[in-house]
């Protein structure tokens, strides 16, 4: 009876030891996968394009240009706003260069599609490149570019996938139709949960574009994963976005920045901080913290951006504390905070329209709708938003990869 029992704990043992292993043990990434037999078949006897950054790294921070061109014949990078080590600015064109003695080509200059002389050296475009896991941010756009033109001219696509650092949530609303720009393309909610391979299935079938479309999937990743998870490092994904954390906030602030609410931008902190010239610092946090909103803290601050808006002015708002990042829905806390400020300061508060003759607001633009800028009543437009997320999440589910 006794050695049955410890065998049955023995045995109950490894299981669980197995089990706690496989739950720890490091993501591999798509660009750790090149030696394996169905990937060599991809893209070996190909010229290959690659579309990439600073962020297209593996686990030991080796550069993907460096991993394909050691197998595999590269003859051009292609690379989105930042560029290529993600220093240019946000919203500054670049021209095309070359790096290593290959052509770098800029997607984000005169035309943010490539052409057909771009693509004429290429047979198969690569993609190795770190979304950060909200829709206005514009490496998907490219992304799909890149697919319409590849489907146009013939040549192949195939997505080395990575994580989505906030994992696979899915919160606010999806974009409509009227708001469609390069900063978001497609009807997705703007916490989209989705990984960059995914997202490229999604949009070729239900956007029918069509192109020749394989995904080199990620071993051992998990939907609920955040990056830290992962146990990978991270690069910073473009300029002002050099962590995970940042990340978070980036998804919380990112929409308040296109209103004339400064959210830290020009400070050590982008979109750690919300406030304004006119406002009150203490009144602020105040106002926010009798809100008892879960997981999430506010100190009064007072900060002095060295450019970009109110630059060497006092500004005065919040530091946002995410205490509990993966019970918090980041969008809804977004509307609270804007919410918070505008009851509080009233038409001082206001909104920067699109400009470049263009018609229309930033914010709608970012958030995908008006009803932030339309003052629409918030647990209302939270129940429309968790359905339209609801929906899509049903839509998506056939190009899922990851459980």
């Amino acid at each position: 009876m006794r050695k049955s029992l410890t065998l049955i704990l023995s045995l109950l043992c490894i299981v669980f030891c197995n089990i706690s292993a496989v739950a720890h043990a490091r993501v591999v990434l798509g660009d750790e996968r090149l030696n394996e037999g169905f990937v060599q078949a991809m893209l070996q006897n190909q010229r290959l394009g690659l579309f990439t950054n600073q962020t297209g790294v593996d686990s030991k921070l080796r550069s993907s240009v460096d991993l394909l061109r050691q197998r595999f014949d590269l003859q051009a990078i292609y690379v989105p706003e930042h560029g290529l080590f993600g220093a240019v600015a946000a919203g500054e064109k670049f021209d095309s260069n070359t790096y290593k003695n290959l052509p770098v080509y800029s997607l984000y200059g005169d035309s943010r599609r490539p052409s057909k002389e771009m693509l004429a050296k290429i047979d198969t475009m690569v993609v190795d490149i770190q979304d950060v896991g909200v829709r206005h941010y514009t490496y998907f756009s490219s992304l799909a570019y890149i697919m319409e033109e590849c489907a146009k001219f013939n040549k192949k696509v195939v997505i080395l996938d990575r994580p989505n650092p906030l994992g696979g949530k899915m919160e606010g609303p999806v974009l409509k139709p009227e708001n469609a720009t390069f900063i978001g393309l497609y009807p997705m909610p703007l916490r989209h949960g989705l990984t960059i391979g995914e997202f490229a299935r999604y949009i070729n079938q239900e956007q029918g574009i069509n192109c020749q479309l394989e995904v080199v999937p990620m071993k051992r990743y998990r939907r609920s994963q955040l990056w830290q998870a992962t146990k990978l490092p991270l690069v910073q994904t473009s300029p002002l976005i050099p962590t995970q954390k940042t990340a978070f906030l980036y998804a919380v602030t990112g929409v308040i920045g296109d209103s004339n609410l400064s959210v830290g931008v020009g400070t050590a902190k982008p979109f750690f901080y919300v406030g304004a010239p006119f406002a009150d610092a203490l009144e602020v946090q105040q106002a926010l913290q009798a809100l008892q909103i879960p997981n999430v803290e506010f100190r009064a601050l007072a900060f002095t951006p060295r450019y970009g808006a109110y630059k060497d002015e006092l500004v005065q708002g919040v530091e946002i504390y995410l205490q509990d990042a993966r019970h918090t829905n980041l969008v809804e806390l977004q509307y609270r905070i804007f919410n918070v400020f505008r009851k509080l300061y009233g038409d001082q508060v206001q909104f920067p329209e699109r400009g470049y003759g263009a018609k229309g607001y930033k914010i709608d633009i970012a958030l995908g709708e008006d009803s932030l800028r339309q003052d629409a009543e918030e647990p209302a437009t939270f129940l429309r938003w968790q359905k339209e997320c609801s929906a899509f999440a049903l839509a998506v589910r056939p190009y899922l990869l990851y459980e």
